[in-house]
């Protein structure tokens, strides 16, 4: 089985550029270090939840902190602070997981009038989220108020009065904390759990209905209260509580909310895991994965900077909700219309090349293989086509990278060193010698080292130019890089698709362990595609 090297997934992520809220020019890079759920479980399962890493944020000359509320959109989280201050945060992730924090926006909330607001009166920040519309919405305390923006940037454009009831004769700290908007409704719920007293509003076109959420077991006795929630297009929201007790710490839950009203926990958060003050929750969906950030509240009380008993930090953790066993797999439709469905492209159209369609169990996938670029390489893979090699192996390994755009990965495929299908190992031909390169769709041969590709072949969603020729690099596996030598013109749908298979935890040995597709996608023919007269 050829693989691309460990080094070299690294080397891949580095070498792509940073998502474009690092690049802003008003963006700086906070002091940050990793962190673990629990200590030796890097991907650790607690009820529904897998843990995909996490991060801890230093105050810094910014004084982060005071994050009230989390909300996903165009690949950064967007937070309120309750000191009056919203922010943007830029993710670095390898494959799904979260690494580091590399970039970091900070401005001033302003009321209809452009002022600033005053940090505790007026500023208190608690709940953020986005509208279909495109509007932003955030709740705040002490002057209980629900204000719109068009731009979190500018001043306040209206106000949201539909809320207001929840919070009529609440006291100044326990107003609304929790908002979470999705096609044609809101869900909003207050800093409390009285069973007399109901805590949540869900608003919709045909009215408003008020309801109690009540705080799941093994955290209700500890004080638990909703505090930041993100829903699902159809309605299905998710719920975050938290708690802390002196002498035993902060807990936390979240918990899903059918529209019906119908809910289910999730998963428990509670000592001896790494744990902080979680009050931010963000969702982020992609084809056939779902994604939950979490995101604590210092209280501006941060250990590195208050010596004391009750100093918290700003940690932001980055949980996967696996698709239910029963739950199909997901299909080439639903990658349609993502950007993970577009093509590749073919850096020399102009230059000769054949074209090959796979068939598959997940539908058609058409390769413009470059004879006149990589001829040596591409004529390799012509020769298992033609030979019907192809026929009946599988697509069994798919693994996530990093990058700008997510998802992002590869998808490898082939005879596995099948000795009534494997031929003779080729000559490696490099990117530097045959200009193309490792984008978007690129196919290019699995290996252990330069010179040993035979009939494995990987193909790659997203950019991955780390995988190219570096004559500057020190590594002679780098120097070489992989052979690239032909671009998916049709059926990246497909590809998508094997990249979000569902996978054997404990299939695959080494750094490919977890990679192995459940069920690996069958190539049921390879044949080459007559050209059109």
């Amino acid at each position: 089985m050829r693989a691309p090297l460990a080094t070299g997934l690294a080397l891949a992520a580095l070498l792509l550029p940073a998502p474009l809220a690092a690049q802003a020019d008003d963006a700086f890079l906070p002091m940050t270090e990793t962190v673990a759920l629990a200590e030796g479980e890097p991907d650790v399962k607690v009820g529904e939840l897998v843990f995909r890493g996490g991060v801890e944020i230093a105050p810094d000359k910014a004084d982060i902190g005071g994050i009230s509320s989390l909300h996903w959109h165009e690949g950064a989280l967007f937070a309120v602070a309750d000191d009056g201050r919203w922010l943007e945060m830029s993710l670095s992730e390898v494959g799904i997981r979260l690494v580091d924090v590399n970039g970091v926006r900070l401005g001033p909330l302003r009321d209809a009038g452009g002022k600033t607001l005053d940090a505790k009166k007026r500023g208190d920040a608690e709940a953020l989220t986005r509208l279909p519309s495109g509007e932003w919405l955030v709740a705040f305390e002490q002057e209980h108020r629900i204000w719109r923006y068009a731009d979190l940037e500018g001043p306040a454009t209206g106000e949201e009065t539909r809320a207001a009831a929840l919070v009529a004769g609440a006291a100044a700290n326990a107003g609304i904390e929790t908002l979470a908007a999705y096609e044609g409704g809101l869900l909003a719920c207050g800093e409390w759990a009285d069973p007399a007293r109901p805590n949540c509003l869900r608003i919709t076109d045909a009215g408003s209905e008020s309801f109690h959420l009540a705080p799941p077991e093994g955290i209700a006795a500890s004080g638990g209260v909703p505090t930041d929630a993100a829903c699902k297009a159809e309605g299905t929201c998710f719920v975050l509580f938290r708690s802390f007790t002196p002498g035993q710490g902060n807990r936390a839950a979240v918990v899903e909310v059918d529209p019906d009203g119908t809910s289910r926990t999730l998963a428990l958060l509670a000592p001896p895991l790494r744990l902080d003050n979680f009050e931010g929750l963000a969702l982020r969906e992609e084809p056939g994965r779902t994604f939950l950030y979490l995101a604590s509240d210092d209280n501006f009380r941060n250990c590195e900077t208050v010596k004391r008993a009750d100093c918290q930090r700003t940690v932001v953790m980055k949980f996967e909700l696996p698709r239910p066993p029963e739950a199909a797999p997901p299909a080439p439709a639903e990658f349609a219309n993502a950007p993970t469905g577009r093509p590749g492209i073919r850096p020399f159209p102009e230059a000769a090349h054949v074209d090959v369609v796979l068939e598959t169990d997940l539908g058609r996938v058409t390769i413009a293989l470059e004879t006149e670029r990589a001829p040596v390489t591409a004529g390799n893979f012509l020769r298992y086509v033609d030979e019907k090699r192809f026929d009946g192996v599988t697509f069994y390994r798919a693994m996530e990278l990093g990058g700008e755009r997510q998802p992002s990965g590869l998808v490898q495929a082939g005879v596995i060193n099948d000795p009534k299908r494997v031929l003779p190992k080729i000559a490696h031909e490099p990117t530097t010698a045959t200009g193309l390169t490792h984008t978007h769709g690129a196919l290019s041969m699995a290996m252990l080292a330069p010179g040993d590709a035979d009939g494995d072949f990987f193909i790659l969603v997203e950019d991955q130019t780390g995988f190219n020729a570096d004559p500057a690099a020190t590594d002679p596996a780098w120097q070489a890089g992989y052979a690239a030598f032909g671009y998916v013109t049709e059926g990246m749908d497909v590809i998508a698709a094997i990249l979000a298979s569902p996978r054997d935890p404990q299939g695959g040995e080494g750094v490919m362990k977890g990679q192995m597709i459940d069920k690996p996608v069958k190539i049921r023919s390879a044949r080459r595609l007559e050209p059109k007269p």
